[in-house]
């Protein structure tokens, strides 16, 4: 819970220092380490770096330092839990759960709250495990002291064993955390002596790169180096303490203070586990990190390119690649960017259809274009798909509106593959009839999709781009030209069948062009309003102010609850998309806990309250709510 509530206060911000403060080797490692000690989770940092790699925003060298760093930042939560063995938490403990439990439930500081019930429930924990540990007095117990009495500590077979159960329990359990506590727990006591206790957490460190590795199983070769490196990073540094293993301890050993030889002083073992588990890390990092070029080259020895390997639909998510959400976003967003992208490659191609005279060049390219429609289809599917994973984790408010806007992004995307295909398909007419169109109306028709084409550029600039540095102005006033430009080509078509310049035939085709290329431009626009954000919400007479909380129903202003104003905002603002219950309880009615029949009493005040509109709000059973825009 801490950990998730801090990627969330700080999800855009980690995103950023991830993908910018890696202009070197030793700014990734700083980089690294600071993530980790931010989230409290080496494993979300190595996530997040195997999906930055999948989704081409960092390279193999890159994502070693800042793992590299992820090692040394995950050291942190060793020096809390010794913390709580060697100091009475149990004053801060209920006091964080107060705060935590009001702030949940005031939906504005929510993740705050979220925040300080997860740092409350973490030094209650360490309580309990101090005081139960104390209590148990396994050091009294002769059968578990016989037990590990019965290792030899002066020999290395006895260190490996613990090292591989150190390893396995951490793979098991998913977290180095668990492992360190339960080790520190055994020490503290007296029962586990220090070096099987450093033993162990040697394996831990090699057992939780087993969370990347998962993670990677279905991302690409990138990503799956990137896991790699973490795996063969920690296993190395395993080697070489174990080769200087008895000196090593023993000289940590002697910066605490405590005498592995003698029996008692308990109290220090927390800190000595802690000590050497920093110790450990910041050496390993301080060997290897002049040797990352070596190290990636040694990576891509051990996993090389399949040049067979057949080529995805989608290029920066995959099935098997979850990131932690505030990050899977990211992901989503860059494949957005890589679908509208085929999309104004798909428009080009149509554009080269209208000039294309030869039958079997020309029916080559109407089936490249075919394919492309089937693509967009696919990709809408499934990045829908993998959003709607990404809903079903805890998301900030911000992240939530995000998801939101992609879904409708990638309808409006779709739409545009399904426009250019009907173009194509208009154009493919023509091979029917020995008519052509007259050099005037190719002309017009160049000029129209010169307009479109320059939306569809301006779309991949807002997409592309950071919202903060860009507004709807240039693509609002090229949604205007287009506009303007059908509206006198189709006074101008009017009069040229009126006056026998063209056949109906060819009017009606040309007329369907000039008609499509415009509906092109306003799935453009769309696409833009929700990347960008729109002030005004309209559909014919229902018009909604987001700024100004306002709603206009056929010129005559409505009052709306809050509760009604979100819902209309969101199903508005996705036309066509259906919204589960459970969306809708997390999107409108968030960190309150609220039943079905909630949703269904505020959907039908709705409704009463948009009159002609109120059939527009429909229900699919057994799906969800949505605006039906074809009514």
């Amino acid at each position: 819970m801490l950990s998730e509530s801090l990627q969330k206060l700080t999800g855009s911000s980690l995103r950023h220092i991830l993908a910018k403060m890696t202009a070197n080797r030793f700014t990734g490692m700083l980089t690294g380490a600071f993530v980790t000690c931010a989230v409290q989770s080496s494993s979300a940092t190595t996530v997040m770096t195997v999906s930055f790699v999948s989704a081409g925003m960092l390279t193999l060298a890159q994502a070693i330092s800042i793992i590299m760093g992820a090692n040394i930042g995950t050291t942190l939560t060793a020096w809390i839990m010794s913390l709580g063995y060697n100091f009475d938490l149990s004053n801060v403990v209920f006091p964080s759960f107060l705060i935590g439990m009001v702030l949940i439930y005031k939906k504005r500081h929510n993740v705050v709250g979220d925040l300080l019930f997860g740092l409350g429930f973490l030094f209650w924990s360490l309580v309990l495990l101090s005081d139960t540990g104390k209590s148990m007095n396994l050091e009294q117990n002769p059968d578990i002291m016989n037990f590990f009495a019965s290792f030899d500590t002066n020999s290395y077979l006895t260190i490996i064993v613990f090292l591989i159960v150190g390893t396995l329990i951490t793979c098991i359990v998913q977290s180095s955390a668990v492992v360190m506590a339960i080790t520190i727990l055994l020490c503290s006591t007296g029962v586990l002596p220090i070096y099987l206790g450093i033993a162990l957490v040697m394996g831990e460190n090699i057992g939780t790169t087993a969370t990347a590795n998962l993670a990677a199983l279905g991302a690409g070769i990138e990503a799956r180096r990137a896991a790699l490196a973490h795996l063969l990073f920690n296993v190395f540094g395993v080697i070489w303490i174990l080769c200087v293993f008895y000196p090593f301890v023993d000289m940590v050993c002697g910066i605490v203070g405590y005498d592995p030889s003698l029996s008692g002083q308990t109290e220090r073992l927390p800190v000595v586990l802690a000590l050497f588990h920093t110790c450990f890390n910041v050496l390993n990092t301080a060997i290897l990190i002049s040797f990352i070029p070596q190290f990636e080259k040694v990576v891509c020895k051990l996993l090389p390119k399949d040049n067979k390997e057949h080529k995805a639909t989608l290029h920066y998510i995959n099935a098997g690649l979850m990131a932690t959400p505030e990050i899977s976003v990211l992901q989503a967003q860059k494949e957005i960017v890589h679908f509208a992208e085929r999309m104004q490659r798909m428009f080009g191609m149509t554009r080269n259809l209208l000039d294309e005279k030869d039958n079997k060049e020309f029916d080559r390219l109407f089936e490249r274009i075919s394919r492309y429609e089937e693509i967009a289809d696919n990709m809408e599917i499934e990045i829908a798909t993998y959003l709607g994973k990404v809903s079903e984790k805890h998301l900030s408010d911000d992240t939530k509106g995000k998801v939101r806007d992609m879904l409708r992004q990638i309808g409006e995307l779709e739409s545009i593959g399904d426009a250019c295909y009907k173009i194509a398909r208009t154009i493919q007419h023509r091979l029917y009839v020995k008519e052509d169109f007259t050099t005037q109306q190719y002309s017009h028709l160049y000029e129209m999709m010169r307009l479109v084409n320059e939306s569809l550029t301006q779309m991949l600039v807002v997409l592309s781009g950071r919202r903060e540095d860009l507004t709807l102005n240039t693509s609002q006033e090229i949604e205007k030209d287009i506009n303007k430009l059908r509206d006198q080509l189709k006074s101008e078509s009017i009069n040229e069948l009126n006056e026998h310049k063209s056949s109906y035939f060819i009017v009606t085709n040309y007329s369907d062009i000039i008609a499509e290329c415009e509906k092109l431009g306003d799935y453009v626009m769309n696409v833009v309003e929700s990347r960008l954000g729109k002030t005004i919400l309209q559909y014919k007479g229902l018009q909604v102010n987001i700024d100004k909380k306002s709603v206009i129903v056929d010129g005559a202003a409505v009052s709306l609850t809050r509760t009604e104003f979100e819902l209309i905002c969101l199903l508005l603002s996705s036309k066509g998309q259906i919204f589960s219950r459970s969306q809708l309880m997390d999107s409108i009615w968030s960190g309150v806990i609220v039943t079905e029949r909630t949703i269904d009493v505020n959907i039908t005040r709705l409704r009463k309250k948009l009159g002609p509109y109120a059939q527009n709000i429909a229900n699919r059973q057994g799906y969800g709510y949505y605006f039906d825009n074809s009514i």
